[in-house]
């Protein structure tokens, strides 16, 4: 057990799993998280670790936090920015496990905008907390390859097994004083901001390329990618691309296929859908076509 003691801000299912094995290696002095991450929050009552819930931007924050001394804190998916009061209350660092390779793709579900825009790796980065989000000196690196059928649910999966290896190397850093935090180069930074569900509109006018990075991406256990058909709505979680013909006057988005599988017209090719899901029964036939809507 280190000598150091530490606060810890997390939020959800990776911050509930990373909370757990950050208990066996340290002595956790508070743990901040939202009113949803009730996982977290029964963890916290069960063995009297004192657990501030909400917004942390306010005075009720400040005085939780007077009762404590700790000399590290460690962030992990948390759902609030934090001010100065926060980061700079810790006797050392204030340190954030971001899901990217900072310094590209600041900002919020960076791994889901990753896939979107069809590249080959994502990550994980340590940097330091400061005032513009996701600005801080790193402190640790790690890559994770993104292959061309990786959707967002397996790089979440990822994430679950690697952030604690990756908070362990981190603690392993502060206790032998390892850590160098490197500045990170902004002319490289990129920004993407939050995703609601209602995001997830298909365009058919898009290639295909484009479309099938657009679908895995959102897959489950998100929220999904999804269009509408005869004014019904249609989830797709999976889609691939097919060698099939079609006529000029056919249009994007249109049933071109039922044959061995569901096939959608796009902008330079076909996608048939592999798993899909349609609000009540809904019988495919060719000329049927998937549209977008307000």
């Amino acid at each position: 057990m280190s000598n150091y003691k530490f606060g810890i801000l997390a939020s959800g299912r990776l911050g509930f799993i990373c909370l757990n094995e950050i208990l066996k290696q340290v002595f956790v002095g508070f743990v901040f998280t939202d009113s949803k991450s009730n996982n977290i929050i029964d963890l916290c009552n069960s063995i009297n670790l004192p657990v501030f819930v909400g917004n942390p931007r306010n005075e009720k924050s400040e005085l939780f936090l007077k009762q404590f001394d700790v000399d590290f804190i460690l962030s992990i998916n948390y759902l609030y920015l934090v001010d100065e009061s926060i980061f700079d209350f810790p006797k050392g660092y204030a340190i954030n496990f971001h899901g990217s390779l900072l310094p590209k793709y600041r900002g919020r579900t960076p791994h889901v905008w990753a896939i979107i825009n069809n590249e080959i790796q994502t990550g994980i980065t340590a940097h330091l907390i400061s005032k513009n989000c996701d600005e801080g000196d790193i402190v640790y690196q790690e890559v994770i390859p993104i292959g061309p059928d990786t959707t967002g649910g397996d790089i979440l999966a990822e994430f679950e097994r690697r952030f604690p290896i990756c908070i362990k190397s981190v603690i392993e850093s502060i206790e032998n004083g390892s850590i160098k935090p490197v500045a990170q180069n902004n002319e490289h930074a990129t920004y993407y901001g939050k995703r609601s569900p209602k995001d997830g509109m298909i365009n058919w006018n898009w290639q295909k390329e484009r479309i099938k990075n657009w679908v895995r991406a959102q897959a489950k256990p998100y929220p999904g990618a999804f269009s509408y058909v005869n004014d019904k709505k249609i989830i797709i979680h999976k889609v691939k691309f097919v060698d099939i013909g079609f006529a000029d006057n056919d249009v994007n988005g249109e049933v071109i296929s039922v044959q061995e599988g569901i096939v959608v017209k796009t902008q330079n090719g076909a996608l048939m859908l592999i798993d899909y899901e349609v609000e009540g029964s809904f019988n495919f036939e060719i000329g049927d076509i998937l549209y977008a809507r307000d």
